[in-house]
């Protein structure tokens, strides 16, 4: 049984000693109001958690949205998709050429890509082959038209930048150059307009709703994409889900539900 919801943070809320329910346990219960009105509901996830991933799924089952939109997939990728493929997991993991990818096992999101056949698809990946351009050309000549719309065009506040820059470089084990931080920080933001420019266009041609299958960093209230949704569409509704680890979890959203932490090699191993 799940206990109480207690404040989690400025404008979220955290699921108390949450039972870590599989995904059948949870199809059966309730998704909140909010989340089964909301325009767009952002389906966060630390990218190796197979429960984040269960728990994804049967959301996308419960709710069957109009639309997805994938972080993991390009706008090409995501064209591809089609009911009969989505049925086939080989075939599909083959199609997207998911082993060269980069992203986790392709079994860990097989029940997502199963979890919305009936549903159109959308990718809104930036390729990481886009940071040169990014450092060359900036993020506003990288998005292209339309990045005014989505608040490219503004710089982050100094203090924003330096917190961002300093996390940046702690997540990558300190381990990178300094002067790369700003080009991290801008990529980041790029990623978050173009993920937010997929769901508009997915509103678009289909009405909505639309679910956004995401990390947590994309999925957050406080910088991620509901902040350029909401400078292109001030009326849209959002419902930001964030999965955490043993209790651990940054950023501000809706709802966050905790699982066990995935048994993961230590990421700065990589840097030596």
């Amino acid at each position: 049984m799940i206990k109480s919801l207690i404040p989690f943070g400025k404008g979220a809320l955290f699921l108390a000693g949450a039972l870590f329910l599989s995904a059948p346990s949870l199809h059966a219960l309730d998704v909140p109001s909010t989340m089964q009105t909301s325009d767009v509901v952002l389906l966060g996830e630390v990218h190796d958690n197979r429960r984040h991933h269960e728990v994804q799924a049967a959301l996308l089952t419960e709710l069957q949205p109009k639309a997805v939109v994938w972080e993991m997939l390009t706008a090409e990728q995501a064209q591809i998709l089609t009911p009969e493929l989505l049925g086939d997991t080989q075939a599909l993991e083959n199609a997207l050429e998911w082993a060269q990818s980069g992203w986790p096992d392709f079994g860990l999101y097989a029940p997502v890509f199963a979890a919305a056949p009936q549903a159109l698809h959308f990718g809104g990946q930036v390729p990481r082959s886009e940071s040169r351009r990014v450092m060359e050309d900036g993020i506003v000549a990288v998005f292209g038209e339309g990045a005014g719309q989505f608040g490219l065009d503004q710089p982050l506040a100094n203090v924003e930048q330096a917190q961002r820059e300093q996390e940046q470089f702690t997540n990558h084990c300190e381990a990178i150059p300094v002067e790369m931080l700003p080009m991290m920080v801008d990529f980041q933001r790029l990623r978050d307009a173009n993920l937010a420019r997929a769901v508009i266009q997915a509103l678009a041609e289909t009405g909505g709703p639309v679910a956004v299958i995401t990390g947590n960093g994309h999925a957050r209230r406080d910088r991620g994409i509901p902040v350029y949704l909401l400078k292109a569409d001030p009326e849209l509704t959002l419902f930001a889900l964030g999965q955490s680890e043993d209790g651990v979890s940054s950023g501000v959203f809706d709802m966050v539900l905790d699982a066990p932490a995935a048994e993961r090699e230590d990421p700065c191993l990589a840097f030596k």
